[in-house]
């Protein structure tokens, strides 16, 4: 037996608060009480006129409000957004919009981007300051940081590219390196290098190194990636950090082709600066390389590594076989001959020959070089020390430890980034663009564990505490002159 639903009620006409229409254990009813948005204010009041001229610009705490939602929870579009808040009473309330009130156009927030946000760090201040609010509730652990980098794909059809020539860049560190250079080849008794820069003005400059790639002809700012059997495909790489508890600490954003080894250093900058307490890195093998080594242990941090695989051929003997004599400065082979001193090249990279005299009728040829002069080269760099040091560290068990985090750390932020808050891909082009996206995505996760650390631990106010702060505020803004409180398009 069932009972007939009147469909007459669809028309009823009821006296009802959208304060009751959302539910009391609502997400976003825990996000409103864990941190203050009126700082919104503050953050854009430089970027609005404060005279009465034009029409009145839409809130900016209800516009970036619009833009949480989007991101919290993965929402495709923000036209697919703008629909979702039409329909849905908790959007509505988070933003401070009435049931019949209507809602911004889709195409606002993209306007004010154009014409007021881009080229500001307003999301970025917006990202720092949402993560000081952890820092402040004692939420944040610095003391070891996460570090890895994750693809976004990009919206450019990989069918459309055209081929490129770019500038190779320097690395960050080579002026360090070649100074190095010199001075090791000097100690040995050898020549400098030839400088590829001439600074005589009798013969031409030297041009630029460059290579060639293919381009994206939708989106030039994006990269081709191709890892393993993966299928090639135009997208960014965010290279991202970390704590122990998933708090995200900064981010660098570059294209996909750029190797994650090759924006380390403007990343672990960003950290340290905002973090001196840190004590330790965790990074995966593509960062292990002597420059990123030099880097964290002459900053006084310990660096935490994986056992990096010998790339050799197999059946032939492995680096680590061939024992570098520091005194002698020589290199001893398996067969207990001496590899002697050649050259430093210009990678860095020290090189030491052995006798091919020697080697021709070693015994153990077949298993160390096929080379047809019966000569073995075994390289060794400069800051070779450096990784050594990293292995070190590497069987230590209390970094063994933080090593092994980095599953339960930066890997699960990368799976939340895209499972639940849409960053697979991104439909946004440019550099500048997408790196608003990530910033107000992140922005949002850090957002979201806040709340939730807050709601866990008995921190966030009471809705009447709430209630009166917010009225506070506001009185607060007119008695001043409402001069914060009322923004106006310029």
């Amino acid at each position: 037996m069932y009972i007939k639903k009147d469909r007459g009620q669809q028309k009823q006409i009821k006296f009802v608060s959208i304060e009751d229409l959302v539910p009391k254990d609502h997400l976003l009813r825990d996000i409103d009480r864990a941190i203050d948005f009126n700082f919104i204010y503050d953050e854009v009041k430089g970027l609005y006129s404060e005279n009465d001229w034009g029409k009145p610009g839409i809130d900016p705490v209800a516009l970036f409000k619009i833009v949480f939602i989007q991101y919290l929870f993965g929402i495709r579009s923000m036209r697919q957004t703008i629909k979702e808040i039409e329909v849905n009473m908790a959007y509505r309330w988070f933003i401070g919009y009435d049931i019949g009130e209507k809602i911004p156009h889709f195409s606002t927030f993209g306007k004010n981007y154009t014409r007021r946000f881009e080229g500001t760090d307003v999301f970025e201040r917006i990202f720092t300051h949402i993560l000081n609010e952890a820092v402040d509730c004692g939420f944040v652990d610095a003391s070891a940081v996460f570090i890895d980098g994750t693809h976004i794909k990009a919206s450019a059809n990989k069918k459309k590219s055209q081929p490129a020539e770019v500038e190779i860049q320097a690395k960050s560190y080579q002026k360090q390196l070649d100074e190095e250079i010199a001075n090791d080849r000097e100690l040995h008794g050898k020549k400098p290098l030839k400088s590829n820069d001439s600074n005589d003005d009798d013969q031409p400059p030297t041009p630029p190194v460059t290579k060639t790639i293919s381009q994206s002809k939708t989106d030039p700012e994006c990269g081709l990636f191709h890892k393993g059997e993966h299928e090639k495909q135009f997208a960014y790489v965010a290279n991202t950090a970390c704590d122990k508890h998933n708090f995200i600490l900064d981010f660098v954003l570059g294209a996909g082709n750029i190797h994650d080894s090759m924006m380390f250093s403007g990343l672990y900058e960003k950290v340290l600066k905002k973090f001196p307490e840190m004590q330790a890195t965790a990074v995966d093998a593509g960062y292990k390389t002597p420059a990123i080594m030099k880097q964290i242990i002459d900053s006084g941090k310990v660096p935490c590594v994986p056992y990096k695989r010998p790339m050799t051929k197999d059946g032939f003997f492995k680096k680590y076989d061939f024992v570098y004599d520091e005194y002698f400065d020589c290199v001893l082979c398996p067969n207990n001959q001496e590899l002697s001193y050649s050259t430093t090249n210009r990678d860095g990279y020290r090189e030491y020959k052995s006798d091919p005299r020697i080697c021709k009728d070693c015994p153990m040829r077949s298993k160390c070089t096929e080379s047809k002069a019966c000569q073995k080269t075994v390289t060794r760099h400069i800051w070779e020390s450096y990784m050594e040091l990293a292995e070190d560290y590497r069987h230590t068990p209390e970094y063994r430890d933080i090593y092994k985090l980095r599953s339960e750390t930066i890997e699960r932020v990368f799976a939340d980034a895209k499972e639940k808050h849409a960053m697979r891909y991104t439909q946004l082009r440019g550099l500048q663009r997408v790196e608003m996206q990530i910033t107000l995505t992140y922005a949002c996760m850090n957002l979201k564990k806040l709340a939730t650390w807050k709601r866990r631990k008995g921190m966030l106010p009471s809705p009447f505490q709430h209630f009166v702060g917010q009225i506070t505020y506001f009185i607060k803004l007119f008695l001043i002159g409402n001069q914060k409180g009322v923004l106006r398009v310029a």
